[in-house]
């Protein structure tokens, strides 16, 4: 495969419609080029490009800043602008600029389509695919001694979240410096410093989630809650708010942010405990922050203050156990009727996925070797029959918990008339949705069978339909009529032969009852409210490819794989 041509995806990022002979002229390429170049994009870039009439559009915005607009945003706040397709670390990068360079030199910023070794506080990895997280870092010089710069990472903190405010979202700060909406991390902020002669220079990393990375369970994203966000607008309003706040905090220290941070503080007069090294440290309720920075606790031996550093936060009392014997581990099960799906959690993020076939299942018996140990809880969504499921106990060291469909769970309510009857898997479809849209939404299934289903915005599942997935259709076409047991063609538009006619009509039964479904949760939930089709299932990608060019430029598809776990994970963490 050849390197991707990433000026081309970096002006489709802002998800608007080009003229694909505009794109051709503005990157000096032709129209043919453009097309071979696009066969080069990762595949989860690719199926969300549309092509109709001269027009190229993407499905969504991507975390992507075209180079001419990043450079002179950058110029236009005083920053020397760089931009990577990819790198290790854009604070590693500055870092060794700064370390060889004057001490006059300008502001320096750096942003990174995408990250090999991204970093958070304590060592923590920042993960990532292109278009999904905005990351840049830039470097500002204070004539102050390291040890003044306890409050800087609040500071930036607060910047970014006063921002994401602005423009719609409700974004908390968890101290000292991550990005919140509620207790799902929306970003984080990294800040490594140079001493230099009379300055310390602060090398300031910020990423945010874009859209949802897959791996991180209890991640969120700023597309979930805005679809129509774009980056630029976020990039340039939280350097408008640095290149303010900065030299006030250069000048003035904390103190004259305090009021404001403490507005947004999430925890603030919570009761929460302090890990260090893996151990509890201290519990209390949290009273505010120091002009220095550190988180004033009002514990039982009276009002004590932290520092940054190896000190991790989290929400309610201690449970008298280190961080290691206080990990959450499980293995969360996907059995569906063709194979079985699985993914090891611990502490609400994904470490790894696995599948098997039902008639060969040591794959799940090798994977127990590797991640069993530790593992607290089996938990199951089961849609095989029971055979499949005491096949799948039988070879686990540990019981498993199936969960069937509920009359209502995380807020969410069912309206199927005997949930006992509703099949789980479509039910932890509907709750994983809600990881990437918190609009009204239907959910579709593409597996054995394909089911479509509708969720309102304010949380009623509504039910939905049932009907044939692809391989069933084509086994009833070929069955039960005397000419049509051949094997399936393509889908068009217009099909001219019999294979393509049997692929056509096929992929036209699914695509319509989506058409169908959005069409009726749009009338039952009002017009003017935006919703949202989340698709998942190994048919996801044709089905989105076969749906109508306006119904997917004026509607936010998502194809999301495992959305079964993701609904498993949301109950397991939050229910």
């Amino acid at each position: 495969m050849n390197t991707p041509f990433w000026p081309l995806l970096a002006l489709l990022a802002d998800g608007l419609a080009h003229n694909v002979q505009t794109l051709a002229n503005t990157l000096n390429r032709k129209i043919p080029q453009l097309n071979a170049a696009w066969q080069d994009m990762p595949a989860h870039i690719q199926h969300l490009l549309r092509q109709h009439n001269d027009v190229w559009q993407l499905t969504k915005t991507l975390a992507l800043i075209p180079e001419h607009i990043f450079n002179n945003c950058a110029r236009q706040y005083g920053f020397t602008p760089r931009l990577l397709v990819q790198t290790t670390s854009t604070n590693t990068i500055l870092l060794e600029q700064v370390r060889h360079a004057p001490t006059d030199t300008p502001p320096q910023i750096c942003l990174a389509y995408e990250q090999t070794a991204g970093r958070g506080r304590q060592g923590k990895s920042w993960q990532n695919r292109i278009g999904e997280c905005l990351m840049f870092s830039l470097s500002w010089s204070f004539q102050r001694s390291q040890a003044q710069l306890g409050g800087l990472a609040l500071v930036v903190a607060l910047a970014v979240a006063q921002t994401l405010r602005e423009l719609g979202l409700t974004a908390q700060i968890k101290w000292p410096n991550d990005l919140m909406l509620d207790n799902s991390k929306l970003g984080g902020i990294l800040i490594e410093t140079v001493p230099q002669q009379k300055q310390t220079t602060a090398i300031i990393g910020i990423g945010l989630n874009f859209s949802i990375p897959d791996q991180v369970g209890t991640a969120t994203a700023i597309l979930s809650l805005l679809p129509q966000a774009q980056v630029i607008q976020i990039f340039q309003g939280i350097l408008s708010r640095l290149t303010q706040y900065l030299p006030r905090f250069n000048q003035d220290g904390l103190s004259p942010f305090l009021a404001d941070y403490n507005q947004l503080h999430r925890d603030q007069g919570q009761l929460v405990h302090l890990l260090a090294n893996g151990s509890s440290i201290a519990e209390g309720t949290v009273s505010g922050i120091a002009a220095s920075g550190a988180l004033l606790l009002q514990t039982a031996s009276g009002e004590r203050s932290f520092v940054t550093g190896e000190i991790s936060l989290r929400p309610g009392a201690a449970q008298g156990q280190s961080e290691e014997a206080s990990r959450k581990r499980y293995l969360l099960l996907d059995a569906g009727n063709s194979k079985l799906k699985w993914a090891w959690v611990e502490n609400g993020c994904i470490l790894s996925y696995g599948k098997a076939a039902y008639y060969d299942l040591q794959p799940l018996v090798q994977d127990w070797a590797k991640h069993g140990t530790g593992v607290q809880r089996i938990i199951g969504c089961a849609v095989c029959g029971q055979i499949r499921q005491q096949q799948i106990t039988s070879i686990l060291p540990s019981p498993v918990m199936w969960l069937p469909s509920m009359p209502e769970a995380l807020g969410i309510y069912n309206h199927y008339r005997k949930p006992a009857e509703h099949g789980a898997d479509r039910w932890f479809n509907v709750i994983g949705s809600r990881r990437y849209s918190r609009q009204a939404c239907v959910v579709v299934s593409c597996g054995t069978a394909v089911t479509v289903d509708a969720l309102t915005d304010n949380n009623h599942y509504l039910g939905g339909s049932i009907l044939p997935g692809f391989h069933l259709m084509k086994e009833a076409l070929s069955k039960r009529t005397a000419n049509l047991n051949r094997p399936l063609g393509k889908p068009y538009a217009f099909a001219t032969t019999t294979p393509n006619a049997m692929a056509s009509g096929i992929m036209d039964a699914v695509c319509g009852a989506i058409i169908l479904m959005h069409a009726r949760l749009q009338q039952k939930i009002g017009a003017g409210k935006p919703v949202d089709i989340i698709i998942t299932g190994g048919g996801a990608n044709k089905v989105a490819q076969a749906l109508p060019n306006t119904f997917v430029l004026d509607n936010r598809i998502e194809i999301v794989d495992n959305l079964v776990i993701y609904g498993l994970l949301n109950w397991v963490e939050y229910a």
